[in-house]
């Protein structure tokens, strides 16, 4: 089938080429086609018998017809480089493999978040495994935040650990390592996020392939990552010393899930080693590989979250995710941690139920900030402002990001969260592209309007007295409103290919499914149906729109527009006249067979 739109205003069969003329769209963002070879593209399509709609995404996102085939069959075979390729990795399991033949008790600290709780069950998974005994600390994120601290390792040490393994953190922790060290400790950091300087002089390894010496290249790899990583070179390690002569060797690619799960909620770039790890997890979480041995938590989760259809990126960042971030963020996430290593079916049901009931508490605790911030806004006028800083008493600190960016997806414009706790604030901030958020906020800090802060140009986070908050709100707007003003007069929406109706369906969605997975680095495909009109539209769940557009010829669509009831999108979409769409085609798994859904990003008036 030819899913193409084809330019039936010139009277050709050819695919669209240029879109046509049309109003403002809700987004006020400039459409147009994302830019791609099209030689490349045909040779593609002809070389390895590809739909052209295949190929063409493809071409767009630089893949020619000599890589194609191993592009869309990503392999470890193919793409795992030599875990020793990270600095500092052979060190670090020189230090782990003496543990393990020693029979030492090996001390793992993670994080509260979803790649710090999976890179610190996958190395206790490990360790299980192989006979290794280990134990597992995980900070509280209210009483004691991010990072190692001196009195952490020091229980860790008195449970037994004579060499304690970082994970998503402890990069820039140079006082409680060198503690430690003064008290005899060995730490190994598994970490990647950015140095500024040299790594903590008393670690006996610091793995990071964000440090400033490390030649590696795999800086989308995130702390789940970088311990599977770590996981391989160890094994190896074992192996060359024999030590399975007289035991099973584990199968390490039933780690993979957890490390997929880990790279996309931390949001990594989609590319090289990453989209590898991440294809091949969703296979062992779908069932897929030979041999699948899946997480049995994450499978448990999964059908308590809904999941259906293949395993994919979109369930691992919006179904399993968020119920694993709830834990670290208004529970513990020691209970996410359980799920991902108990062998005991019961509490794995058990914790299952838990997370799915603390992700509603979650969202409800969620929708109340959001809501007392938005009237914050509103009151004061703060839309007004380039950049809005809200802040109000008790907001919990757990849900600050979430609503952070809920409210820059509203605004168009930078948005913080300050949660207050008498004259003592913690907020979060996220950002729109083109705007360093992060640099801004270390700019504050210097200038001692914060009493810490630090992120990168998407996100960012603070602490920060209550009289200071005027300060802060002024000087980010000064600093940022030309920056912001030129994101928003750049800003545009890519669209993959102009497709006619009958490409939303199942087969077409499968189809676009074999470039995946998607994310950053590899956005997942937006296409535009043009010339279209709004047949029929209610609003269902928590104001989103569900419409049925028709073509000129009758043919009809199923779509679905998140969000949109009230808003430009949601007024476009029921204006009843001739429209351009844009957005994402589904599989429709309600209907079953091959239905689709379009899920709409954008629309447009038509003109002409």
């Amino acid at each position: 089938m030819n899913y193409l739109a084809p330019q039936t205003a010139a009277g050709l069969e050819a695919p669209v080429i240029a879109l046509p003329p049309m109003g403002t769209p809700a987004s006020g963002r400039r459409w147009r086609l994302r830019e791609t070879d099209a030689r490349e593209a045909m040779a593609m399509a002809q070389a390895l018998e590809l739909d052209p709609v295949l190929a063409r995404i493809l071409a767009a996102r630089g893949v020619t017809a000599q890589n194609a085939a191993q592009y869309l069959s990503p392999s470890l075979r193919d793409e795992m480089p030599d875990p020793f390729v990270l600095t500092d990795m052979e060190r670090a399991t020189n230090r782990l493999a003496a543990a393990v033949a020693n029979g030492e008790t090996i001390g793992v600290f993670g994080d509260y978040d979803v790649d710090g709780t999976t890179a610190a069950a996958i190395l206790k998974l490990y360790c299980d495994w192989i006979g290794a005994p280990s134990i597992v600390y995980l900070p509280d994120r209210i009483t004691e935040g991010y990072g190692p601290s001196a009195s952490a390792f020091k229980a860790l040490h008195a449970q037994g650990a004579g060499v304690i393994v970082t994970v998503d953190c402890g990069a820039s922790a140079q006082e409680p390592i060198e503690e430690a060290a003064r008290d005899g400790v060995d730490i190994v950091v598994f970490d990647h996020h950015l140095m500024s300087g040299p790594p903590p002089a008393g670690a006996a390894a610091v793995v990071n392939p964000n440090r400033p010496d490390d030649l590696s290249g795999l800086t989308n790899l995130s702390a789940a990552g970088v311990a599977f990583m770590g996981v391989v070179a160890l094994n190896r390690a074992l192996r060359e010393a024999g030590f399975f002569a007289d035991r099973t060797e584990p199968n390490l690619t039933r780690l993979l899930d957890l490390t997929a799960l880990g790279l996309v909620c931390d949001v990594m770039a989609i590319t090289g080693l990453t989209r590898v790890f991440v294809a091949q997890g969703l296979k062992m979480l779908g069932g897929e590989s030979k041999g699948s041995g899946a997480n049995p938590g994450l499978i448990a989760l999964g059908a308590r979250a809904g999941m259906k259809g293949p395993a994919s990126a979109y369930h691992l960042g919006f179904l399993l995710g968020p119920r694993i971030n709830a834990a670290g963020r208004i529970g513990h996430a020691r209970l996410a941690f359980e799920l991902m290593t108990t062998n005991d079916p019961a509490k794995r049901l058990e914790l299952a139920e838990r997370l799915h009931v603390l992700n509603a508490e979650r969202q409800e605790i969620e929708a109340q900030v959001q809501e007392a911030a938005l009237r914050d806004i509103e009151t004061h006028q703060r839309h007004s402002d380039d950049v809005i800083v809200t802040s109000g008493e008790g907001w919990h600190p757990g849900v600050i990001g979430i609503v952070a960016g809920r409210l820059k997806e509203i605004y168009d414009r930078p948005v913080i969260v300050i949660g207050l706790d008498g004259a003592d604030g913690k907020g979060s901030g996220r950002s729109i592209a083109g705007v360093d958020l992060g640099a801004a906020i270390v700019h504050a800090r210097e200038e001692g309007v914060l009493t810490a802060g630090g992120g990168h140009a998407m996100a960012a986070g603070l602490s920060i007295e209550k009289s200071k908050i005027a300060a802060l709100r002024n000087m980010l707007n000064e600093r940022l409103s030309a920056d912001i003003a030129t994101a928003r007069q750049n800003r545009t929406l890519d669209i993959d290919a102009a497709v006619a109706p009958g490409a939303v369906s199942r087969s077409f969605a499968d189809l676009v499914a074999k470039a995946g997975p998607y994310g950053p680095g590899n956005p997942e495909p937006v296409f535009a149906l043009l010339n279209m009109r709004p047949a029929q539209s209610k609003i269902v769940g928590k104001g989103h729109l569900s419409v049925t557009l028709k073509s000129d010829t009758g043919e009809p669509v199923r779509a679905i527009a998140f969000r949109a009831g009230g808003e430009p999108l949601g007024e476009i979409l029921t204006s009843g006249g001739r429209l351009h769409v844009a957005g994402k085609i589904r599989a429709d798994d309600w209907r079953g067979g091959d239905a689709g859904q379009l899920q709409i990003s954008d629309a447009a008036p038509a003109q002409g």
